[in-house]
């Protein structure tokens, strides 16, 4: 509590005494002199923790996963038939075409489950930092000491491929033994673990933002602007995907695509991204370049916002320690990257 009347020597009174007036903070009513006012500060405590927005909870019995399921049991059912009348077609006609067709046909069978292995582990372990990120966010919310001490160690087996978090890993299992509590526990394995990570996400970004930008100024036509941005976009979150652990295949892209769309729609990313060009149009910037100069800019600057949203869905935690990568500070990259070009 303080005191907002004229300065006096410290005394003690009683909150009962009619003299003392307690009064919120944004009150700026006069008081009788020699009245004591007093302002209640908030408790940190009690103060709401910011949660990275959570990707909508799906409703309702999946039809659209049955239908596709069902499509595919088909389609199999229809190739391996195929398969089998061409296998005893070649037996009928020649026993060695038959045994080469065999051969063929279990070197498919055999890749086959490669692929499908594949994708299921990757699919697991997108699923595995998604998760991570939901429960590091609910021990921001709750300092619980002991999940948070799990989800260290998740976290630790998670990285234990990646040389570069050698050193990390080594400094955050030191403290693993020590009294600390769940939310600062989190946010010590962000420190340790993630700053490293994000230097190198906001380069990729980074990277990816002034490729954009200079095709698509110097391509002549629309399509290929469209088409390399799509490929410069996916490209982009799969090294994201990769750099914070996972591994995901043809349908882990597909997942992946489909929340970073999600999280872009929930944070309102592309009207940020709007008011940002909407500032550089004010401020006269792309006035200064030519048109196709501009166009780039504008694509970069798109292609870095989606690449932010990515970060957010494939990191497994939420930015609570560290600052978040601003879209304005890879916009200052790009437009110095494009002076210098000039």
């Amino acid at each position: 509590m303080n005191d907002r009347s004229q300065p006096r020597r410290p005394a003690t009174f009683r909150l009962d005494d009619p003299g003392v007036v307690v009064t919120e903070a944004d009150e700026t009513s006069r008081l009788s002199r020699g009245t004591i006012q007093i302002t209640p500060e908030h408790d940190p405590l009690a103060l709401p923790v910011p949660i990275a927005p959570a990707l909508p909870a799906r409703r309702g019995f999946p039809w659209g996963a049955l239908f596709w399921s069902g499509v595919a049991g088909l389609t199999l059912l229809g190739v391996g038939l195929g398969i089998v009348h061409l296998i005893e077609d070649l037996f009928a006609r020649s026993e060695s075409l038959g045994f080469v067709g065999l051969a063929f046909a279990l070197v498919t069978a055999l890749a086959l489950a490669v692929v499908i292995g594949r994708e299921a582990f990757g699919l697991a372990r997108l699923a595995t930092i998604e998760k991570l990120h939901q429960r590091a966010a609910a021990v921001l919310a709750s300092d619980d000491r002991k999940e948070s001490r799990v989800i260290v160690q998740d976290l630790l087996a998670l990285a234990h491929q990646n040389p570069q978090l050698a050193r990390a890993r080594a400094t955050l299992e030191s403290h693993a033994g020590e009294i600390i509590d769940g939310a600062d526990m989190i946010r010590l394995a962000e420190r340790e673990l993630m700053s490293p990570l994000d230097a190198e996400a906001r380069r990729l970004v980074s990277s990816a933002a002034q490729k954009v930008s200079i095709v698509t100024a110097v391509s002549p036509r629309a399509l290929i602007d469209v088409m390399f941005v799509f490929v410069a976009s996916l490209r982009l979150i799969r090294q994201l995907a990769y750099l914070y652990g996972g591994r995901p295949g043809a349908l882990g892209m597909i997942r992946l695509l489909r929340h970073v769309i999600a999280h872009l729609a929930i944070t309102g990313g592309m009207a940020a991204s709007d008011s940002l060009v909407q500032q550089m149009l004010g401020h006269g910037i792309a006035a200064k370049l030519s048109q196709r100069l501009g166009e780039g800019v504008l694509n970069g600057l798109l292609t870095a916002r989606l690449g932010l949203a990515a970060i957010d869905v494939t990191r497994p935690l939420p930015f609570a320690a560290l600052p978040p990568p601003k879209l304005s500070d890879l916009a200052t990259d790009l437009l110095r990257k494009k002076e210098d070009e000039e």
